[in-house]
């Protein structure tokens, strides 16, 4: 079996250039600080937003819609941190027939500074990268309620140009091209199942699927079970306004087709796999050492083939995984219409340069493991170290 690797860097003697603060964004079926009781999604038994505190880092947690689409869960994401009224948009809310504003998506600020001349550091996991980089284009770009007559939206985020409020872009095991696991949510629901358990928690209100927008709500004192298959059911699942969509392999690359690499912005991409090439074939198996959780659903994707709509399919570099997600997917985005962002591996001697991806490949590591569920206390372990040592790394970033 291969050896555990993987780079951990410069710990003790670095030279800060900011304290930008970091702003963890989970990913699909995720949950915020104030769900599951004490079992945390950055850290599971371990609290790792504890541990960036302890070296020094300000951090911020959100929690956003776990099945919402990445242009809702970006624009929840901005309201969190500059406080006021969630507004999804006009254009967007006619189009797709939701509530613009929400009733119960108001809040207060947890980062009311951010501005230019206080950018942060997003570091988002699985699906969360895609929402990070959506979040830098409803910033940057003019957002039209009519765009034929080129009238902007009225809101705070989507009414004019915002730019430098992000300094760095992390994506930790984020499918920047889709997953051929199309199935996403029939596929990922034994996991929340999995955490709801561990959590301890009692009750029926420790987890929100936070789909106000769409007029769904948690019934007084239902069950865990009615209120799961409620939004599993739900009409929205049709549409091209949700996770399942942006975290196929079309809408993956519709996405990709606008939400490219910003000049002013570092990227980073760690890479995670489970699997290894099967001895006389082209698929992958799951190593030792997988979790029985992952190891059905890594063996599923490790000889899957996918399709776009165009009728061409994935070859045999799709089949290597983590367990959710295709590895070769997590390097960076490269199947948009304008072609692929420049991705290049991180080397700790070169200087880092914005606008281009720097991946880092952790491996074995599932999808689970690197935010520091189900895996063992040696994977558990290099994880955290992971995380530490990129704390200490974005503080090298030159500041504004």
């Amino acid at each position: 079996m291969k050896q555990l690797s993987v780079i951990i860097l410069f710990l003790g003697c670095i030279t800060a250039q900011n304290n930008y603060p970091i702003v963890l964004i989970h990913g699909f079926m995720g949950w915020g600080p104030n769900e599951l009781g004490g079992y945390h999604y950055w850290g599971g038994r371990k609290d790792y937003v504890e541990m960036l505190e302890l070296d020094g880092h300000v951090v911020f947690v959100v929690s956003v819609g776990p099945v919402s689409s990445n242009w809702e869960r970006a624009i929840e994401v901005y309201y969190q941190l500059k406080g006021g009224q969630v507004d999804y948009g006009r254009n967007h809310s006619e189009k797709h027939n939701i509530i613009q504003e929400p009733e119960g998506k108001s809040y207060e600020a947890i980062y009311p500074e951010w501005d230019e001349n206080h950018p942060v550091h997003l570091i988002g996991h699985s699906m969360g990268g895609q929402t990070a980089r959506m979040l830098n284009y409803l910033l940057t770009q003019e957002i039209y309620e009519d765009e034929e007559n080129k009238v902007r939206e009225q809101s705070d985020l989507l009414g004019g140009v915002q730019r430098n409020l992000i300094k760095s872009i992390t994506a930790i095991s984020a499918p920047h091209n889709g997953t051929t696991l199309t199935e996403v949510v029939t596929k990922t629901i034994p996991f929340i199942q999995y955490f709801v358990g561990v959590s301890s928690v009692v009750g029926t209100q420790f987890y929100n699927f936070d789909l106000e927008q769409w007029g769904f709500n948690r019934k007084e004192d239902e069950t865990w079970a009615s209120y799961i298959n409620r939004m599993r059911t739900h009409d929205a699942w049709q549409t091209k306004n949700m996770s399942s969509w942006d975290l196929s392999l079309d809408g993956a690359q519709e996405l990709n087709g606008f939400l490219q690499a910003e000049p002013d912005v570092f990227y980073f991409s760690f890479v995670t796999s489970t699997t290894q090439r099967q001895p006389g074939f082209q698929i992958h198996i799951p190593i030792e050492g997988t979790p029985i959780l992952i190891r059905t659903r890594s063996k599923l994707l490790g000889s899957r083939v996918g399709y776009w709509s165009d009728g061409s399919q994935t070859d045999s570099l799709w089949y290597e995984n983590d367990g959710v997600v295709n590895t070769i997917s997590m390097y960076g985005p490269s199947t948009g219409s304008n072609g692929p962002d420049p991705i290049v591996e991180y080397d700790e001697n070169e200087l880092l340069i914005p606008g281009q991806w720097y991946w880092i490949k952790v491996c074995p590591m599932d999808h689970w493991n690197i935010i520091g569920h189900l895996g063992s206390k040696e994977r558990m372990e290099v994880a955290r170290m992971v995380l530490k040592a990129h704390g200490n790394r974005l503080k090298t970033l030159p500041s504004n």
